[in-house]
């Protein structure tokens, strides 16, 4: 069932929602060379104390899970596109693609969001792999465009169309397509399913006070997935870098406000 939040509601994920990217925003400052990423784990423990919430993902059984994530956010390294588990075995190295995807619950309600940086050796460094760094910026880019056009009365088949098309002026990315944006707030994941493709006017038409999230997808090689040993993370089948960019986004009768900024 697709929800409508109250005005009540999304004052409070919007407060939320603020706290989560600052935790977003730390995480991904903090990813620089020789840092495991279960250090970043141990480090968001802190920061998510901080908010006066905590992870919507801790414990959290999706629907493809055999068990409960046992971490508070996902960090996922080169060909990992989402839902990497943290480890101290994975120290992160200069040129590494990571992607930082973490969820709050605060005051009962959920907001996600992800970004995906470069590794550094320090914040300075401008030593980048341009393939790479042109894939993170076509994912960022993507999800502004899918941003711009939610509104009630909009579809997510108009989302996922303008995502779509916007990155095949891009060059050659895949698109993956068995994992999407969704709705978000009362639960971590809701309906509706918000893939990043499709075609104008299908799917669920939007609502003023639907929140959800979108968050595009790409590689810098095929769409097909497979699942990591670990059960959680999934991986690009042919090794090609994977970047992800997400907000939680709230519909409006005009347009929409992102609440993860």
């Amino acid at each position: 069932m697709i929800s409508i939040k109250t005005q009540k509601e999304i004052k409070l994920l919007r407060e939320g929602g603020k706290k989560l990217a600052m935790i977003r925003d730390e995480l991904a400052r903090r990813a620089v060379a020789g840092v495991s990423t279960q250090d970043l784990e141990d480090i968001a423990q802190e920061l998510f104390r901080a908010s006066g919430g905590d992870s919507s993902f801790l414990n959290y059984r999706g629907g493809k899970s055999e068990r409960p994530y046992p971490a508070r956010i996902c960090v996922s390294v080169n060909d990992a596109v989402v839902h990497g588990l943290p480890s101290s075995r994975i120290i992160l190295k200069e040129g590494d693609v990571v992607g930082v995807d973490v969820g709050l619950k605060f005051n009962g309600l959920c907001t996600d969001t992800a970004v995906t940086v470069m590794v550094t050796n320090n914040q300075q460094s401008t030593t980048y792999n341009k393939d790479a760094k042109k894939l993170l910026d076509v994912t960022k880019k993507a999800l502004a465009v899918g941003i711009a056009v939610v509104r009630a009365g909009a579809t997510t088949g108009d989302i996922g169309y303008a995502i779509e098309q916007f990155v095949k002026t891009q060059g050659r990315f895949g698109i993956i397509r068995t994992l999407a944006g969704h709705g978000v707030g009362y639960a971590v994941h809701e309906e509706p399913f918000i893939p990043n493709f499709g075609k104008k006017g299908e799917g669920i038409t939007l609502k003023t006070g639907m929140v959800i999230a979108i968050e595009p997808m790409l590689t810098l090689g095929g769409e097909t997935l497979i699942l990591d040993q670990d059960g959680f993370t999934f991986r690009t089948k042919d090794g090609s870098l994977a970047s992800h960019f997400e907000h939680t986004v709230a519909v409006t009768e005009n347009g929409s406000e992102i609440l993860t900024l």
